[in-house]
């Protein structure tokens, strides 16, 4: 992974560990789900929705597609894999690693091709349900698809995230969070922290704590252990975030603008490289770009909330609703995020990145589309249900 796409050491090993915490929750639960029940007027059953294609990214090239691959085969499905371009080789040896574990060959097959491919596989007459993880452009297309063949789709489209911080907030610890959560493996996950609202009374001293903080992580190669932060995928990203922050200078629409680890973006690695130097961004208008579009790079933005009202008007206000988190010991408050954050996935006192795989993961609005991945959301969408009128004895499984 820190060869193929720039993902630090530290950050790989995370995910492979993630990765085979996931296949033992999974197994644990099929191993105790009642594949068949009988009701009183007959029997209820869940059966295999048959091929499922998985399309896959780039950025978890090992949890995401085997958080997929596993529940599909343990609910008796088959899968034609379809993974991003950037991460081909790592999927190959996903592939061969599963064959040495014993999964036959044509129960996982991998399918290589860029975006054109993967919409020719959702489209196949013999695909009989699509899980993609993906940009949302990326997932509307397949949506389309989808919908005209009647499939069942189970899509992740990213996330715009924010974390608020308010008054009570230990605010260095909340800086820490938020820090490792914007700026680790250079912001290229979807949970990453995109936006911190703070409250305007706490507005300088978060700064200075965030600052602080994230220079404390390690900016440089993905092949030494120390590196929390690498370079982004290729170097159009990089400019992407250059050309979206200077247009927000230009309007006025960033009131300030703090690029880190200054002398270090100096050195001649940094030119090299696919390197985008880590910001930070006070920018308050809702609906500018900077606030609004996903940028998938080591890009924060801080927003100032005059109230709690307010605050949570912006957390909401973005088209995306994976995560959210509030860093806050306040009960009104918890109770009033937990009741009114509209994303799928709700965090207190920690970063918006990092998940356990044994709770559901998917988003609300542009961030999800059908059952959640992991925890119960597996079965929902690996399997369908039936209903069974007459049978005397429940069939053996």
């Amino acid at each position: 992974m820190a060869v193929e796409i720039g993902k630090p050491i530290s950050h790989g090993l995370e995910e492979v560990r993630r990765t085979a915490a996931n296949v033992r929750d999974v197994i644990c639960r099929a191993s105790a789900f009642e594949f068949q029940k009988r009701e009183p007027a007959g029997l209820v059953r869940h059966e295999p929705v048959g091929v499922v294609a998985l399309i896959s990214p780039w950025n978890n090239p090992v949890a995401i597609p085997v958080g997929k691959i596993v529940p599909a085969l343990v609910y008796g499905n088959t899968v034609v894999w379809k993974p991003a371009p950037a991460a081909t080789k790592i999927s190959e040896n996903i592939l061969k690693l599963l064959r040495e574990a014993g999964v036959p060959d044509n129960a996982v097959q991998i399918l290589t091709g860029d975006h054109t491919t993967a919409q020719k596989l959702a489209a196949d007459e013999n695909v009989n349900a699509v899980t993609i993880t993906s940009s949302a452009q990326a997932g509307f297309a397949v949506q389309e698809i989808c919908a005209r063949r009647f499939l069942p789709l189970q899509a992740e489209l990213n996330g715009n995230n924010a974390a608020i911080v308010w008054d009570d907030a230990d605010l260095p610890q909340a800086a820490k969070q938020i820090a490792w959560g914007a700026f680790g493996f250079a912001g290229q996950r979807c949970t990453a922290n995109r936006r911190a609202i703070v409250s305007a009374a706490q507005f300088e001293t978060f700064w200075r704590e965030l600052k602080i903080a994230a220079e404390k992580l390690n900016w440089g190669d993905p092949l030494e252990k120390s590196t929390d932060i690498g370079p982004v995928i290729h170097a159009g990203k990089r400019e992407e975030q250059a050309v979206l922050i200077q247009a927000a200078q230009n309007s006025g629409a960033a009131h300030r603008v703090e690029f880190l680890f200054e002398s270090r973006a100096k050195e001649s690695w940094v030119k090299t490289g696919a390197y985008a130097q880590p910001v930070i961004v006070g920018c308050d208008d809702l609906n500018h770009a900077l606030v609004q579009e996903e940028t998938m790079s080591p890009l924060l933005v801080v927003q100032r909330a005059e109230n709690f009202e307010q605050a949570l008007k912006l957390c909401n206000g973005v088209r995306h609703g994976l995560v959210a988190a509030l860093f806050s010991d306040a009960t009104e408050l918890q109770e009033k995020f937990l009741a009114e954050a509209q994303a799928g996935m709700l965090k207190l006192n920690s970063a918006t990145a990092g998940v356990d795989v044994s709770l559901p993961f998917g988003g609300w609005k542009m961030s999800g589309l059908g059952p959640p991945e992991h925890g119960e959301g597996d079965r929902l969408f690996y399997t369908r249900m039936q209903a069974v009128y007459g049978a005397e004895k429940p069939r053996s499984s």
